[in-house]
């Protein structure tokens, strides 16, 4: 899933788009809001992660102007731990709520949730025939044997299961699971298709010659 990370302090911006990346997102980030909310704008996120104190822009305009064009997920990040400061940014629009500093591991909760909610997806899990995927522990099994799989390959893994039954093109797969830094990309896409196949037998994923890839409903 790709995210975009908004965020004034330099070293926090740094360790937060490591960890998230090591955990197979895609991270694009944002020193201030207008840069941020230009990326908002023209970039099809998953999340985005929205800091309050934010220079040239502060976090309440950038997610009064997102919310103006576009729905995507946003949690909000601020150091006030003031009951009206997490009102005021549910009542604008935001969908979740985090007072620094928080633990790596709730950020990461909060963040899957979202992305689940986003695709209507209200269980932890999701089975399609004799493939289990844990979103929560990120643990793939097939007939009930564990599955040794990249962070890259389940996260493609999982941007299929949650939009299952639809054709989701090269072009939405690249962009939600490749961030702005990764310029070299060729024949990544197919090279992951493959390895999951060899993995989780061949028809689990099916190619729709000219459209994209999909994996048919559980």
């Amino acid at each position: 899933m790709r995210i975009l990370l908004i965020e004034d302090e330099p070293e926090l911006l740094r360790s937060l788009a490591t960890a998230l990346r090591e955990e197979g997102f895609a991270v694009d980030t944002a020193s201030d809001g207008l840069d941020g909310l230009d990326k908002g704008l023209t970039i099809e996120y998953d999340v985005i992660v929205l800091d309050v104190m934010l220079p040239r822009l502060d976090g309440w305009e950038v997610l009064r102007r997102l919310r103006e064009r576009k729905r995507t997920p946003v949690l909000m990040l601020t150091a006030r731990d003031r009951t009206k400061d997490r009102v005021r940014g549910l009542n604008d629009g935001a969908d979740d709520y985090l007072v620094k500093p928080f633990d790596l591991d709730e950020l990461l909760a909060r963040l899957r949730a979202l992305i689940r909610r986003s695709s209507n997806q209200t269980l932890s899990y999701i089975e399609i025939g004799e493939v289990r995927i844990d979103f929560v522990s990120r643990r793939v099994t097939l007939s009930g044997a564990e599955v040794a799989l990249t962070a890259r390959q389940y996260a493609l893994l999982e941007y299929l299961a949650l939009h299952r039954g639809e054709v989701i093109t090269r072009t939405a797969l690249y962009d939600h699971l490749f961030d702005e830094n990764e310029t070299s990309l060729s024949n990544l896409l197919d090279v992951y298709v493959s390895n999951l196949r060899k993995k989780l037998g061949h028809d689990f994923i099916t190619t729709r010659r000219g459209h994209g890839y999909s994996i048919e409903q559980a």
